[in-house]
């Protein structure tokens, strides 16, 4: 078996590791990964912008920044710089974000679809804002898949349903699907370990909290786990949080993120490219350990796989 081409890799701008984050942008960069996407945990455009200077090849984007944090022309001009002095390696991802975590910074989220297509044509309309970067548009159900396919550059999911990507894709336009430039990525919780009840957990505890967003329950609801969801509805009703890591089955986490032996992993990276992933995005975690030892771990993994 042949190795399996890098996928793209997700960094946040954590508060104190700001400059080992940059090393390791440049690591990333050395070792060939297909990309770097921001989170939006921390200032994802100020990464960016960072990384426009401390790398020199390799793509990279925000995944995603929130449309209501900032205004329509201040995002479209630091969007443009960044597009500029990294040589047209940005790629610029947005969402909506979610209602709950709006409304905890004071802002309001209204009609999602209507919103983010205004966002896109202020962005697009700012004078003197020089060229605009690709803007990828965060996604999870089938109306917001439609819409990037209408207005933007790419798409970008987090956490789906690797067996429900086929049917999202559906809601592309041909001129999109069937388009070699337009992005498809996805944000896929990732813990490579011999110990695989351990590996299982901490992705159970990654996606903990995006199981109490209603959004996300319907979009899980849509890809075939009602009875998951509804039960992990009834908890919530109940305040029993405490309810919650057990009621997500092996099966929906199996769908949703990446976890287990190397091999395993391996396996089912290529099962998402083949379900219409072109760009991977792994978000590493540790059994073990914290971050630095999650991207050495994913690190040991492609190395192996090269050496095959």
């Amino acid at each position: 078996m042949s190795p399996l081409a890098l996928p793209a890799v997700s960094l946040a701008a954590v508060p104190g590791r700001r400059v080992a984050t940059l090393e390791l942008a440049k690591e990333i960069e050395r070792r060939g990964f297909a990309g770097i996407y921001c989170a939006s945990f921390g200032d994802a455009m100020g990464l960016c912008e960072a990384l426009a200077f401390a790398t020199e090849r390799i793509p990279f984007g925000t995944s995603i920044a929130n449309i209501y944090t900032r205004h329509v022309s201040d995002y479209a001009l630091s969007a443009s710089f960044i597009h500029e002095i990294s040589g047209g390696r940005f790629r610029f991802g947005v969402g909506i974000s979610h209602a709950a975590m709006n409304r905890h910074l004071g802002v309001k989220t209204g009609r999602p679809l209507s919103e983010m297509r205004d966002f896109v044509e202020g962005v697009r309309a700012t004078p003197r804002a020089g060229e605009i970067p690709p803007i990828v548009v965060a996604a999870l159900r089938r109306k917001m898949v439609a819409l990037a396919g209408e207005i933007g550059q790419g798409v970008v999911f987090a956490n789906v349903a690797r067996s429900h990507v086929k049917e999202s894709l559906t809601a592309l336009p041909p001129s999109a699907r069937n388009s070699d430039e337009f992005f498809v990525g996805n944000m896929i919780p990732t813990c490579i370990s011999e110990d695989v009840k351990a590996a299982a957990a901490v992705n159970r505890r990654t996606l903990s909290g995006y199981v109490t967003l209603p959004n996300y329950r319907n979009y899980w609801k849509e890809a075939g786990y009602v009875d998951e969801m509804e039960a992990i509805e009834r908890a919530l009703e109940k305040r029993d949080r405490d309810a919650i890591p057990g009621l997500m089955s092996d099966a929906w986490l199996a769908d949703t993120t990446l976890f287990g032996t190397p091999e395993t992993v391996l396996e089912g990276l290529a099962a998402w490219r083949e379900a219409g992933v072109t760009t991977p995005i792994l978000v590493p975690s540790s059994a073990v350990g914290k971050m630095p030892q999650a991207f050495e771990e994913l690190f040991a993994l492609f190395e192996s796989d090269a050496a095959r």
